[in-house]
């Protein structure tokens, strides 16, 4: 269990996170929503200990997050952020090697390579798993960043929009493989989700924060209602159920 108490992070005299305290439950996805500048980047990113707290703790299977060696958390907690820039000319296999660096440092065995096989195929990039990432589309390459945090084989999984640049399809797909992460292997995913709708379908969990602050949370049937909603996006909500999802309408 991920558990964090009061969070607080400033840029200047602005709280963007204001005193948060949250338990994230093991083995279900959990999604954080809410309009831009909520706060829901930098709480992911303070979770996995990119940005550092002003206040707060925040609890890993019971240790502080301070408490952690950098090895030894980059085996627990991977996490795919909205922008990812790398310098050098590398392959889709080269990148989801990557993955496997807190186990190896870079000098992959067999059981690496087994898990670096296993999560290009779950992300279907096998048929162009030699190709540069300066090749790919935009769809390809977030797939491909996806995969190296899946060959991570981490307890915790935090992406950060991971939707970006992606079609319909490509989308539908990531969240499948999400949700099989979860539902096969036991995997824990945390993710900040502007798409309201695939929030609603595949999360277990929603986190809804606005300004700085959790405005609500819940199991997904509850917060998926128009008027916590609408308080949220302040906007007008219409929810129908579909084949016994919860479906937004916004228009």
């Amino acid at each position: 269990m991920i558990e964090i108490k009061n969070i607080v992070k400033k840029y200047g005299d602005k709280k963007v996170v204001d005193n948060v305290s949250l338990k994230i439950q093991e083995g279900r996805i959990t999604s954080f929503i809410g309009p831009n500048g909520a706060g829901k980047s930098t709480l992911l990113s303070i979770i996995s200990r990119l940005i550092n707290k002003d206040q707060g703790e925040v609890f890993i299977d019971n240790k502080e997050l301070s408490q952690w060696d950098n090895k030894e958390l980059s085996k627990k907690i991977s996490i795919l952020k909205q922008s990812n820039h790398i310098n050098i000319r590398l392959t889709i296999k080269e990148l989801v090697s990557f993955g496997r660096f807190p186990y190896c440092e870079g000098n992959l065995k067999d059981e690496d390579w087994k898990y670096v096989n296993e999560a290009i195929e779950y992300l279907e990039l096998k048929d162009i798993e030699d190709k540069y990432l300066d090749e790919l589309s935009g769809g390809q390459r977030q797939r491909a960043y996806i995969a190296m945090v899946v060959a991570q084989n981490t307890d915790y999984i935090l992406l950060d929009e991971p939707l970006n640049n992606l079609d319909m399809k490509h989308s539908v797909q990531i969240m499948r493989v999400l949700r099989n992460l979860v539902e096969d292997l036991n995997k824990t995913v945390i993710l900040v989700i502007h798409d309201i709708n695939f929030a609603s379908c595949y999360s277990d969990y929603i986190v809804a924060l606005k300004d700085g602050v959790i405005a609500n949370e819940g199991d997904t049937s509850s917060i998926i209602d128009k008027n916590i909603l609408g308080d949220i996006y302040e906007m007008d909500f219409r929810i129908e159920d579909i084949d016994s999802q919860k479906i937004c309408i916004y228009f």
